[in-house]
C-alpha cells in the first residue's frame, strides 16, 4: 500500500494486442487505485521464447495509450521480488498460463492472481492463423493457371 492506496502490477509481453491483454489490465485496475503495467522487454521475452513480433518501444506505446494504466514500465526480469520492494506493490496479476510461478511473492504479502484466459484469442494462436491463413492462399495462387502462359 502506498499513501493508503491498493498497488496492483499486472505485466506481460502484450505482443499483437488482442482483447484477452485488454481483459487482464481491465480486471487489473480494478483490484485497487494504483496499477501499474509492466511491459516485458524484447530481450526479457528472448530469453524464454521466440522475440515478439512487435517490437518492444510500440508495445509500451500501446500500453501506454489505455485509460486503465496509472503507470507503465518495461519490464527487464521474471523475478518481481525487487519491483515489489521497490514500488510497494500488494497484488500481482498474471495470466494463467504462469499458474504457480508468482507464488513465491505471497511470502512477501502480495496477494496473487493468475488471471483465467480461457479458450480463444492468443498471441501463439493469431500467429498460428497468420500462417496458415498465408499458406491457404499461396496454395490458392499457385493452383492457378496463369492467364500470362500461352
Amino acid at each position: 500500500m502506498y499513501n493508503g492506496k491498493t498497488v496492483v502490477y499486472t505485466s506481460g509481453t502484450f505482443d499483437m494486442f488482442h482483447s484477452n491483454h485488454l481483459k487482464m489490465i481491465r480486471y487489473a485496475r480494478g483490484l485497487g487505485e494504483t496499477l501499474i503495467v509492466g511491459v516485458s522487454t524484447d530481450e526479457l521475452v528472448s530469453s524464454y521464447k521466440r522475440p515478439p513480433i512487435i517490437p518492444f518501444e510500440e508495445r509500451m506505446a500501446i500500453i501506454e495509450a489505455l485509460k486503465y494504466p496509472d503507470i507503465v514500465i518495461p519490464q527487464h526480469s521474471l523475478d518481481h521480488t525487487d519491483l515489489v520492494k521497490k514500488l510497494n506493490i500488494d497484488v500481482f496479476v498474471v495470466g494463467d498460463d504462469w499458474t504457480g510461478k508468482y507464488d513465491y511473492l505471497r511470502d512477501l504479502g502480495v496477494t496473487v492472481f493468475y488471471f483465467p484466459y480461457g479458450k480463444g484469442v492468443s498471441t501463439t494462436q493469431i500467429k498460428k492463423d497468420i500462417i496458415a491463413n498465408y499458406e491457404e492462399i499461396k496454395s490458392k495462387i499457385d493452383h492457378q493457371p496463369n492467364p500470362d502462359i500461352k
